[in-house]
């Protein structure tokens, strides 16, 4: 399962918003079904960011989210999400891959 977080940052924030993410990665090390996690910046679009993040699947997933550290470990980021996407986040079932 993945979970894309979408996430805009201003011209200018590109390395804080790094630094908030390897902070944000390092304390969710261990996480039982977290199994590795990505920060993407859009090609066309260089505001547009996202943090794509791999699950064993969607239980181990809703655990984490329903757990008392997923806002507290999350929230150096917040301020970054991007309302503008429609939704903060999405939740994506891998259907196929190779």
């Amino acid at each position: 399962m993945r979970v894309l977080l979408h996430l805009r940052v201003a011209p200018g924030e590109e390395n804080h918003v790094e630094d908030l993410y390897h902070r944000v990665s390092r304390e969710l090390e261990g996480i039982p079904g977290l199994l590795r996690n990505e920060l993407l910046q859009g090609l066309a679009v260089p505001e547009e960011w996202a943090v794509l993040s791999e699950w064993r699947d969607a239980d181990a997933f809703r655990a984490w989210e329903n757990g008392p550290h997923h806002r507290g470990a999350t929230a150096p980021l917040r301020p970054y999400q991007n309302r503008e996407a429609g939704s903060v986040y999405g939740l994506y079932e891998v259907r196929a891959e190779y």
